[in-house]
Parts: structure tokens; sequence; C-alpha cells
């Protein structure tokens, strides 16, 4: 695997002149290209001429003193389900293949490419980002770092998007975020990925799952990446200022749903985690959370996903449903068996919980669980069993999908040892808090370095 490097580093190498834009592209494009590599199943379309352009371009204006940003040069990989000007927007779908070219990119991308970051290419997913998993029948489905021989899935629904940085084809991904999509395959990838506020970024021609709980993140090499990306495509500018030390923090590890199932890596890791906080001055606590028992009668029709899903593809599934994932469509289907009763009292129920989690959130300073219950599975053994597939669905997303359901913010670290299994850490804030979320998971980076 490549040595990790930060957007910090390489601005300040880029700064010094120990490397150039242009270097960092071919270094991206090499890996991509690599005969042995995940560059052909990571990626559904590679931006070479062009990004090799862009990185020219940065490099004069760099030498000008005109850089419009530090991280100006930077390659960065842009999920499929992303505008990109003069390109189709095919959401890791064939039956949007022949779509109208996007007129301009999306205000998220916008923003980035104004700050000079490069984007090497389109990154393949779950097709219309609805799975945890990352598996893709019309592309392919590219291997997590970990064990490559056994061949693990990447997690979903931002799985190209995981895969580029973990294999340094880009030194960060742009993804989404329902209900996990960035924090799971950051888990399963052993990086870190950020679910914001989802109001906080802009969602304009994003290929939408749900209108309600989509959110746009970045996953990367840090808690500084992913906080350095936020602002960006935000707009917003965070405060820089890091806890010297996790001493006094109030952090709530919930009881109900988020722990059941460990595997025993995942347990272990969570565990040793946790210490590792405690010994950095953190005040860690078990607490019920019992509301989270709510979430699985609240959606027990689908949720929102199925039911805005439905509404947005019942058409094109009339025209070309045969073309679709057949473990995606049936999952759309589902949004027929709610009317319009079902939806707004799904609507109402949410608020409620949103609520109700915001009040018993306040008394911390932080949520902490485990991303996902278990190490990534092999991709063969869900690959043709549909059970196990589902029953792994399921359970991927059930932690993750807590925080888009109370309107919050989470952001998935490393927790696992060099060379074991990735498995990672989530702590979440309610929405609106993400700055004090960076704080405390830069502050938790640092502990957690310490165990690794």
């Amino acid at each position: 695997m490549p040595m990790a490097r930060t957007l910090s580093t390489l601005a300040a190498d880029l700064a010094a002149g120990r490397t150039s834009s242009v270097a960092l592209a071919r270094e991206a494009l090499a890996r991509i290209d690599a005969p042995d590599g995940e560059g052909r199943l990571a990626f559904v379309k590679v931006h070479r001429e062009a990004a090799l352009a862009a990185a020219e371009a940065m490099d004069k204006l760099r030498s000008a003193g005109l850089a419009p940003s530090p991280y100006a040069g930077i390659p960065i990989s842009v999920k499929d389900l992303f505008d990109l000007a003069g390109e189709p927007t095919p959401a890791g779908s064939v039956v949007l293949a022949d779509a109208a070219p996007a007129e301009r990119d999306a205000p998220a991308i916008a923003r980035l490419r104004g700050a000079g970051l490069v984007v090497v290419g389109r990154t393949n997913m779950t097709e219309f980002a609805f799975s945890g998993l990352g598996l893709n029948p019309h592309h392919g489905t590219p291997a997590s770092p970990y064990d490559r021989a056994a061949r693990r899935i990447p997690g979903g629904s931002s799985s190209g998007a995981a895969v580029s940085v973990a294999d340094g084809m880009a030194f960060a991904g742009i993804g989404s975020d329902t209900g996990g999509s960035c924090r799971i395959p950051a888990a399963f990838c052993g990086i870190v990925g950020y679910k914001p506020t989802a109001a906080s970024v802009p969602r304009e021609g994003v290929f939408p799952l749900s209108q309600t709980l989509d959110s746009i993140g970045p996953l990367a090499n840090s808690v500084d990446c992913c906080r350095i990306l936020h602002e960006i495509m935000s707009g917003a500018e965070l405060s820089k200022e890091v806890p010297a030390s996790l001493k006094g923090l109030r952090i709530a590890v919930p009881q109900t749903l988020a722990l059941d199932g460990l595997d025993a890596h995942v347990a272990a890791s969570f565990a040793r985690a946790l210490e590792a906080l405690s010994k950095a001055g953190a005040i860690v606590s078990e607490e019920p959370f019992a509301r989270f028992a709510e979430v699985a009668r609240i959606n027990a029709k689908g949720g929102f996903a199925a039911a805005e899903a439905y509404a947005h593809h019942r058409a094109l599934i009339e025209a070309k449903g045969g073309g679709y994932d057949p473990r995606v469509r049936p999952r759309m289907l589902r949004g027929r068996n709610q009317d319009a009763a079902d939806y707004i009292e799904l609507v109402q129920a949410r608020a409620a919980f949103i609520a109700a989690m915001r009040a018993e959130v306040a008394a911390f300073d932080a949520l902490a669980m485990p991303t996902v219950p278990t190490i990534a599975p092999t991709i063969a053994e869900l690959a043709e069993d549909d059970e196990a597939y589902t029953r792994a669905n399921l359970l991927i997303l059930r932690n993750s999908t807590l925080i888009n359901m109370m309107d919050g913010c989470a952001i998935s670290l490393p927790m696992h040892r060099a060379g074991e299994a990735p498995a990672g850490l989530m702590l979440a804030k309610a929405g609106g808090e993400d700055a004090a979320l960076f704080a405390i998971a830069a502050a938790a980076e640092a502990a957690l370095s310490k165990t690794r």
C-alpha cells in the first residue's frame, strides 16, 4: 500500500517546490493504470488528459503566485453521481448511459475546482447509491485493500471513492452518505470518512437517493483532510481550534442496537479505542439511548429511501427496469407500499425522533460506536446469495443509519492496529455541530494513533 499523505502535507510540498501538481497527477494516474491494481474497478471513467492539463495550469498559477488555494493541483476522485460538465451522470447504472450531459458541475464540485483541486475521474459505486456493501454488477466491484487475495467488499455506496484513496489513486474522494455511504467504505478501507449535517453542503447536481437523508461528504487520509474539503464544499470556514487533549470531554456509548452482533475483532478494536480515549482524559460512559430502537419501526415500510427513490425512478423503471441491478430495483419498488398518509406519518415520526435525540445527545460532547459491527465479508460470499446480501446489508448499514435519521453529523476513524482488518470508530453529534465534531475527532485521532 502507498504511504498515506494528507492534504496539508501535500500543500506544504507544493509550496516548497518538493513536488508539482503534474507529478502528483501522474502518480495518481499511474496507480489507476497499474495492471495489478484496482483502478479499472474503482473508476468508471478516468479524466486523464483533463487532469494533466488542469495540473499543468495549477503549476503555472502557483509559480506566478496565483494559486487559488494551498491545495490547488491535488488530485481527487468524484463519485459517479455528481454532475460534471459535459458528461452524463450515470450514478453507477447503465440505464442512464444515454442521458444528456450535465450543463455544469454540481456546486460542491465547482467549489473544489475553484480551489484548484484536480478531478482525476469518476468512481464506481453501488447502483443509484442504494446499498452499503459496494457491489456493482455492471462495472464490477473493487476490493478493500485488506486481504486483497480474498477480495473483500469495499463498502458502499461510495466504494470506488474509498478504494481510490486507500490505493493512492487520488488523495481524497468525494462521496455521498444517505445511510452510511461515506463512513462504511472508509471503515472497510482503513481511511477517514465524513458525513456532514445534510443541509451544510449543496446537493444540487447530485443524483438523489433520498432528498431527505442525502448528504455530501469526503473520504480521505485524515480528519484534517476531511475538514479542509468540507470547508470548501460547504463554503463555511470552521473553527480550526483543536482541543489539546480529550480531557473532560463526555463521550457516550449507546447500548441500544449499536453494540449488537459485534464480531470479535471489531469488539476488541472498539474496546481498545475507548480505552485510548479514556487514557487521554475523556469521560466515557455507557448510556441507554433507547430511542434508537424506534428507527426500525419508523422505517418498517422502507423509509425515506424507498419512498423517495421510487418517486424519482418509477417512470425509468417502467421504461428500463430490466437494466437495473436486480438487488436495487426491488428495494426501490418497496416505495409502492407507502401511500401519502404513510409518508406524512414518516415525516412526522422523524421530526419527533430528531427533536428527542437532539435533547438526549445534548448531555454529551459526542457519541461513540463502531461504524460497522463486522469486518468486511468477501465479495464472493455475497455475490450469488441474495439472503446473505440482504442480511449483510442491513447489519452493515445499521449503526450509521441512526445518525442520518437524527439529522446528525458523524465521522469514521480507523481504530484497528496496523496489519489488522480495518475497523472504524464512529463519533457523532447533533446536526449543525460539524465544527465541534471535527475538533473532537482530531483529538481522538491523535489518541488512537498511539495504539496503532
